[in-house]
């Protein structure tokens, strides 16, 4: 089964989430399943899109096709790209969207559509490449193209250092700290958090379950980097942090 996702700003009530899939589907000669990461990006924020993709992009299979839009650009002559990496295909925007998924999954090949823009490009294009079709076959190789990298975390005399990635849901807060630099501290261990206006006093954990309701946790989270959250509360408004804040755990 072909799988084709989708990911943009377009908001769950607008058409346009429905219109791009349809016209995936007029392109493809045969049945896929479509996938919705979020249409819920918040407005011509670039970063934020391109975390979800980065998030959710290693969860699926060889062959995978991610079709994004988030283009504050939308009607200049800002150009797509279709990039090939980790034998998935992401297509979007020259904007920096796609970049920090595609390095996640390999090493990128970058091709700058043929196609002119227009409504529905990046959807036709992302229904070819399902269908089969080389990346040659609808885009020329790209050497220069607009990128968008996260800033490492690292090792401090302290402690670690790194940047808010993004805010969940829940108010836990993603750094960019990777999760390989806590894995050496013991469960237990007291980290102060500062990520905002506040600080935030921490024990390191596996689960929520492993602290008292109302605790403050620092734990490895799915995408395998530090995560900082409260058990039954919202690490973000406890600390003011937002995404692109620097970050830092130290020990007391």
């Amino acid at each position: 089964m072909r799988v084709i996702t989708f990911l943009s700003d377009f908001g769950g009530r607008s058409p346009y989430p429905a219109a791009m899939k349809g016209a995936a589907a007029a392109a493809l000669d045969a049945a896929a399943a479509f996938v919705d990461i979020s249409h819920d990006v918040p407005s011509r924020d670039i970063r934020a899109g391109a975390y979800l993709l980065w998030s959710a992009a290693p969860a699926f299979p060889a062959g995978t096709v991610h079709c994004a839009v988030v283009d504050p650009g939308v009607g200049t002559a800002r150009a797509a790209l279709a990039v090939a990496s980790g034998g998935q295909w992401l297509v979007g925007p020259d904007n920096g969207l796609l970049m920090p998924a595609a390095r996640r999954l390999g090493t990128p090949a970058v091709a700058r559509l043929r196609v002119p823009r227009a409504a529905g490009v990046s959807a036709t294009a992302a229904a070819a490449l399902a269908a089969g079709a080389p990346l040659e076959a609808i885009g020329a190789p790209a050497d220069v193209f607009v990128d968008l990298a996260f800033p490492a975390g690292r090792r401090t005399d302290g402690g670690f250092a790194g940047e808010v990635l993004a805010v969940d849901p829940f108010g836990n807060v993603v750094s960019t700290i990777p999760g390989a630099l806590l894995a050496d501290v013991p469960a237990g261990s007291v980290l102060v958090a500062d990520a905002g206006a506040a600080a935030l006093r921490t024990a390191v954990a596996h689960t929520f379950g492993d602290v008292p309701p109302g605790r403050g946790i620092v734990y490895i989270g799915s995408d395998g980097v530090v995560e900082v959250a409260v058990n039954g509360g919202s690490a973000a408004a406890a600390l003011g942090a937002a995404p692109g804040a620097p970050v830092r755990l130290r020990f007391p």
